[in-house]
């Protein structure tokens, strides 16, 4: 019998608003969700929202013989048919004179809030969530995640120009690689497993494999915090590479991949940045200080009394980052050596103060949104760590397969998207930042 067949080539027999000042005074058709009407005298404005933009519409008996009915409300997807014009009233617009609506879906109820202004009219952020499907509609609550998507896609296409390999590890797993108290624990055939808390084992045991590797996946905390800074699935942004010189080639791989995202956000994202405000920082290069000198700065110039010498309290990463900014115009600060108690058993220690590790952390306007450092690359000196720190490294035999059999000199990082996307546009809870946020209260939408 006859057959037809499909080919994959992409036909558009719709355009889109960018496509408009070529259709000028043409008659074309387009597709998108009614945002909003407007009624005027005589005429009406139809608001059409398309995959990344607003399109305005006008809609007049004087156009065609076309009469918008009852049917068309907001919600509707539609398909309109109407000539190109440009806007009287707004230099460089374009607009659509409505020749026909086609209704291809009639919405059962009318919207719960209103998505159609700028933005969502001071609902509670707890609502906000609750109807996730529908106010991610709101035009400036998806082009959070247009951003969130720039950042991600900066990340991969930086490192794949720096010949990373993309990988993808389990996230169900036999131990934690952080160990801790932050850890799910799982029902799995009647044995218990965890959910991963960080992709660490696994990317270590491919640098032997492929030298540089990335990856861009969930990671889960058991943390009981119920604190606007924290989630218990988010999205870690993870590199590791080998053949390293000193941990300062990590911080490098990571302030060019910083530079080339925000050039990727500056030029393909621009309508997102300029619907969120946002104040994009601009990197030439980052400084760094090592941690002791920090907590030093922090006490003679910010006459602050320090009670921990083990780590930073948020406070304290505020200061930093006003210094970072006074000092060196800068939004970002590396702070290295970090003390051994405060890191993990896979951190390599100083050997010129073996007090303090080959890590650092990355600030991002005074907020951590990056950990980072030089592993321990020795079989040797792993397991002694280990059991230095009443480890048993039996329990670790997978991971420690890949130092048995060789390993070069090799360190990464992780980064929370969530937690960059926060701050670089100025949220003050991360769970802003997270499509669907998973936290101690909430698994729902």
């Amino acid at each position: 019998g006859f057959m037809e067949k499909i080919d994959g080539v992409i036909r558009h027999a719709c355009v889109s608003y960018k496509e408009f000042p070529a259709h000028v005074d043409e008659e074309v058709t387009m597709k998108g969700m009614i945002h909003r009407i407007r009624e005027m005298t005589g005429f009406a404005f139809v608001i059409i929202r398309t995959a990344r933009e607003v399109v305005q519409c006008v809609y007049s008996p004087d156009f065609s013989d076309y009469r918008m009915d009852e049917k068309v409300v907001e919600g509707c997807a539609v398909k309109l048919t109407g000539k190109i014009v440009k806007d009287q009233t707004r230099e460089d617009r374009y607009e659509m004179q409505i020749h026909n609506i086609e209704v291809l879906s009639t919405p059962a109820e009318q919207m719960p809030v209103v998505i159609n202004k700028k933005q969502l009219d001071n609902i509670p952020l707890d609502l906000n969530l609750n109807l996730r499907p529908v106010t991610l509609r709101n035009p400036k609550e998806r082009a959070v995640f247009k951003i969130q998507e720039g950042i991600a896609r900066g990340f991969r296409d930086f490192l794949f120009s720096q010949n990373f390999t993309e990988i993808r590890t389990p996230k169900i797993n036999a131990q934690g690689a952080e160990g801790g108290a932050n850890i799910f624990k799982l029902d799995y055939f009647g044995k218990q497993v965890f959910l991963a808390q960080s992709p660490q084992f696994y990317k270590q045991m491919l640098v032997p494999v492929y030298e540089r590797v990335f990856e861009v996946g969930p990671v889960f905390r058991a943390e009981h915090h119920d604190t606007s800074r924290h989630l218990n699935e988010y999205v870690s942004m993870d590199f590791e590479m080998g053949f390293i010189d000193s941990f300062y080639d990590i911080m490098n791989m990571e302030t060019g991949a910083l530079k080339y995202i925000m050039e990727l956000l500056k030029t393909q994202y621009a309508e997102e940045l300029a619907l969120l405000n946002v104040d994009l920082p601009v990197i030439e290069q980052i400084p760094f200080v090592k941690f002791m000198d920090a907590k030093e700065i922090i006490t003679k110039k910010y006459k602050k009394k320090i009670t921990d010498y083990r780590d930073f309290e948020p406070e304290e990463e505020q200061i930093l980052g006003k210094w970072a900014k006074q000092e060196f115009g800068s939004d970002f600060l590396f702070v290295t050596h970090y003390p051994s108690e405060k890191r993990p058993f896979y951190a390599m220690d100083d050997p010129e103060d073996p007090k303090y590790t080959l890590s650092f952390d990355l600030l991002f306007r005074g907020i951590e949104i990056t950990t980072g450092g030089q592993r321990i690359h020795d079989y040797n000196e792993q397991v002694a760590k280990m059991r230095a720190r009443g480890m048993n490294p039996d329990d670790f035999e997978g991971y420690l397969m890949a130092h048995k059999y060789g390993m070069p000199p090799h360190g990464g990082l992780g980064l929370g998207l969530e937690r960059i996307t926060m701050h670089l546009l100025g949220f003050k809870n991360v769970r802003n930042a997270s499509m669907f946020p998973r936290d101690i209260n909430r698994v729902t939408p």
